[in-house]
């Protein structure tokens, strides 16, 4: 299925059977046809290839781990293994698909580097990469979430990123997508817009995939090496879902390994408690492609929440939506006590600090160890928790010390 999935996904216009797709005005079109054309005849060529294997060794320091928790299997009784993305430089999983970005940016001769980003991690791993190769960057980003993760945000000013608030909405991540979308209109000719996931007209959706790749990649080798044999289940994360469709894509066509991606439920299920998009959401467009989509009555997107900031959009990547469709991927979700639990069990019980996004695999994951005892379990840590520990003492502090 491999070769011949990712040469028929998406197709030249960009779908995942029904999903994807551009849907954008006139001068945006032209600037994403450029776009795409660009990262075909670059990005194919040889001195790019070498060039990002460069980076992504001496600078990134991949291939990262594949880790095995004993203590936490011995407890849950599968046996419960970590990619640890969360060891990438700038301690996540973007940095894969910015420094690809980037240097299609610096081949293409753009100046300035424009994103969203909710959690902070995009932004930061975007103005890493601005810094690497000399240029601007300008990150738009929620009040809510600015506020959730200010270390995240005094690490883009470091890296000298312009950091633009955003007041109007909820204030989260889609909110800041329409910002700097509207930046980015302004000035396409010498800017790009590095969408921050595997969501966006196409070809973003295509390319951040590619670039996330290395992930299944490493781990699929990682995990034969280690064990002999491939992991039963593989488990990731899901808000757009860039750091799932990197790990996933290395089993697709294994099809004795069940993959999971795991929604942010938040608070409940009832509309604006959560953001579980494929459990909840139907077909619908958002921001330049369709995807499942959380929607009200009018069809517009609905309010979302999620105790990570990286997880809470009322969309999904279209790849996903297609995977969910083709029943390759079991989508279902995890609640913020059962993430905030996940949260401290695993810094307790292994000494990791999770991403919040990422606590919300692990708790899934803890819970399939409960219900299929002695299987493998995968779990893509797709970051480090630095960013959100004054907000998790903050809030559940007294819970847990």
């Amino acid at each position: 299925m491999s070769e011949n999935y990712f040469k028929k996904y998406p197709s030249k216009d960009g779908y995942f059977q029904e999903y994807g797709g551009a849907y954008l005005p006139p001068v945006l079109e032209e600037e994403m046809k450029k776009i795409n054309d660009a990262y075909f005849a670059i990005s194919k060529s040889h001195n790019f290839i070498s060039e990002l294997r460069s980076i992504r060794k001496h600078y990134q320091g991949r291939p990262t781990p594949v880790y095995y928790c004993n203590r936490l299997s011995e407890k849950y009784g599968g046996r419960i293994y970590l990619k640890r993305e969360d060891l990438n430089h700038t301690g996540a999983h973007k940095l894969n698909h910015c420094m690809g970005e980037a240097l299609l940016a610096k081949y293409m001769g753009k100046k300035k580097l424009i994103a969203e980003t909710g959690a902070g991690q995009h932004g930061v791993a975007l103005a890493t990469a601005a810094a690497y190769f000399g240029l601007e960057c300008e990150i738009h980003m929620g009040e809510v979430d600015i506020a959730k993760e200010h270390p995240n945000v005094v690490r883009m000013k470091i890296l000298g990123a312009k950091v633009v608030p955003v007041s109007f909405g909820l204030k989260t991540l889609k909110e800041a997508v329409d910002s700097a979308f509207e930046a980015y209109l302004k000035d396409p000719v010498n800017s790009i817009y590095c969408i921050g996931s595997v969501v966006g007209p196409h070809p973003f959706p295509m390319m951040v995939r590619d670039f996330q790749h290395i992930i299944g990649i490493e781990a699929r080798e990682q995990f034969f090496d280690m064990t002999g044999e491939l992991p039963d289940s593989v488990v990731a994360c899901v808000g757009g879902g860039s750091n799932a469709m990197g790990i996933f894509s290395g089993f697709l066509e294994d099809k004795e390994v069940n993959l999971y991606g795991i929604e942010p439920a938040g608070r409940s299920l009832e509309v604006g408690e959560n953001a579980a998009t494929i459990t909840l959401g139907k077909p619908g467009v958002i921001h330049g492609f369709k995807c499942y989509l959380l929607q009200n009555e009018k069809g517009e997107p609905a309010p979302v929440y999620s105790v990570a900031s990286g997880l809470d959009y009322p969309g999904v990547g279209p790849e996903h939506s297609m995977l969910h469709d083709m029943k390759r991927v079991k989508y279902d979700y995890a609640y913020d006590k059962e993430t905030i639990d996940a949260f401290f069990e695993l810094s307790r019980m292994e000494g990791i600090i999770p991403a919040l996004e990422s606590a919300h695999a692990v708790a899934y994951a803890l819970k399939l160890a409960k219900t299929e005892p002695k299987t493998s379990i995968l779990v893509n840590l797709s970051g480090r928790g630095d960013k959100d520990i004054d907000f998790v003492m903050e809030n559940w502090g007294k819970d847990y010390l």
